[in-house]
């Protein structure tokens, strides 16, 4: 049988297969906002893992990592640095995040900031900062498709109806069964991936070269300064690399979908003991490494270094094979993709619409109009990963520098009751003001540091300053009562303490 037709049979096969999980997975349950948006709360630690640590493992891993370990070199082990950091950060600052959220009814990341500083007006503006900064990460998983199912078919089905076809069977589960729809194909989608990465790290080192440490062997006898900070780049040096893994690590679970993800779990106590395994995911990050260091000399030339897995495993591997590493890799990138429609689409209806213009609106009234917005965004984000072409690494590191930039508010909020609205709303424009200025006139890394982690040192520093001079203590979490922080369907009025 022709290669093609093998390969595209198999990756269709499995995103079949996996949407129909996800359309399933609702089971006949009444799928309200809550439902939708936290699966009524009742996550245990298997759904919490998948959830958490596979949305890490999206083609931002799959296909960017690689990408620049082949393009750039020694700058990428940034993604080995930041993973276990976040998930010490999240040891200490999930369960906390989830008690207030159970207390409170809380569904989305603004829904914290409401209630903490009783303001619908910078609930509003954390809700358009995260999806705004989601789409970046949105656009990254749509460009992966494409590029995914493009290749891994022998270029049988082009980018752009591979990316229309597969985020409208995202949209049509998400639709339909909510988180709970995105948690089920996680499952699928980390069986054949996992498997799929374990097997190429391994395989190709060994197949090209006889072993992982002959390929690096190779590396250092015929491209040396590859290996090594800034690696194949001009300014991506030892500063920017600690400067990365730090912002990287502080704006770990200030995506919103991580952060809603806490929400799902059935107690505090199943996210601190994902904390603790989480970081057995990101042993598979160091394979797919390998797989793009190999490339550099057994595919020598590449104009987009994010196709070095593919094409080297289309060059290795049989068709059936590369079917299934790209029928895997598409559920990965559909399936990242869900969650974060899911998540922006219930900032904008809940934290942004509503508040604003229809404050009276019924929780099934934002409900509807949340999965209205699903389809909007599906729309916008297939735009702009057909007409455009910034490597997938670049997106995730601006959606990162923007996030971050939620930290001090969440930090602030759990642990100070000095911090005020003012204060945050101040530092986070501030923040984000020179992330976007810094990157959009091309100055990240500025004096070698990253634009995201200076900017969040101001944001930090405004952030204290302005706090201490509007002198107004706002309650902690424990001094807010619940029947006063009813977010599912008023606005939070500020409680202070003089």
């Amino acid at each position: 049988m022709n290669p093609r037709t093998v390969a595209l049979a198999i990756i269709t096969l499995i995103v079949v297969a996996g949407s129909l999980v996800g359309l399933f997975a609702r089971r006949q349950r009444q799928i309200d906002l809550e439902q939708w948006a936290c699966a009524g709360r009742r996550f245990g630690l298997v759904f919490v893992w998948l959830l958490m640590a596979g949305e890490m493992f999206t083609a931002y891993t799959f296909l960017g990592a690689s990408g620049w370990a082949y393009s750039r070199g020694a700058p990428v082990l940034y993604v080995i640095g930041y993973w276990p950091l976040g998930c010490v950060i999240g040891f200490f600052i999930l369960p906390l995040i989830w008690e207030v959220g159970r207390k409170h009814r809380m569904q989305t990341q603004a829904d914290f900031f409401q209630v903490r500083y009783g303001s619908k007006a910078l609930a509003a503006l954390v809700a358009l900062v995260g999806a705004v900064c989601l789409m970046p990460y949105l656009q990254l998983q749509l460009t992966g498709l494409g590029l995914i199912v493009e290749e891994a078919s022998y270029g049988g089905i082009h980018r752009t109806p591979a990316i229309v076809t597969g985020f409208a069977l995202v949209a049509a589960f998400v639709f339909v069964s909510g988180i709970r729809g995105v948690a089920w194909v996680s499952v699928v989608k980390d069986l054949l991936l996992i498997g799929a990465a374990v097997f190429i790290g391994f395989a190709v080192p060994h197949i090209y070269f006889g072993g992982i440490g002959r390929m690096f062997a190779e590396l250092a006898r015929f491209k040396p300064a590859h290996l090594v900070m800034p690696g194949s780049t001009p300014n991506l040096g030892h500063a920017w690399y600690f400067s990365t893994v730090l912002v990287s690590s502080l704006g770990f679970y200030m995506w919103p979908h991580f952060f809603a993800a806490t929400f799902t779990a059935k107690n505090g106590e199943i996210l601190r003991r994902n904390a603790i395994v989480m970081p057995l995911y990101a042993l598979a990050l160091p394979l797919m490494l390998f797989v793009g260091l190999a490339a550099v000399l057994a595919l020598p030339g590449l104009r987009d270094g994010d196709l070095s897995v593919l094409l080297i495993v289309r060059k290795t591997f049989p068709a059936w094979f590369l079917g299934m590493v790209g029928g895997a890799g598409a559920l990965t990138a559909m399936v990242a993709a869900a969650i974060q429609l899911l998540c922006a689409a219930t900032l904008y209806a809940k934290n942004l619409i509503r508040p604003l213009f229809a404050p009276s609106m019924k929780e099934q009234q934002v409900a509807l109009l949340s999965k209205l917005i699903v389809l909007a965004l599906t729309a916008a984000a297939v735009l702009l990963a057909i007409y455009s072409s910034v490597s997938l690494v670049s997106l995730f590191l601006v959606g990162t520098n923007g996030v971050a930039q939620l930290f001090p508010g969440v930090f602030l909020g759990l642990f100070s009751r000095r911090a005020t609205t003012v204060g945050i709303c101040v530092g986070l424009v501030t923040g984000i003001a020179i992330a976007a200025v810094l990157t959009l006139t091309n100055r990240d890394p500025f004096h070698g540091l990253n634009a995201g982690f200076l900017a969040l040192c101001f944001n930090f520093a405004v952030t204290v300053i302005v706090s201490a001079l509007t002198r107004v203590r706002f309650a902690s979490f424990d001094e807010i009562p619940a029947e006063v922080s009813s977010v599912s369907s008023a606005v939070v009025p500020p409680v202070t303490v003089h």
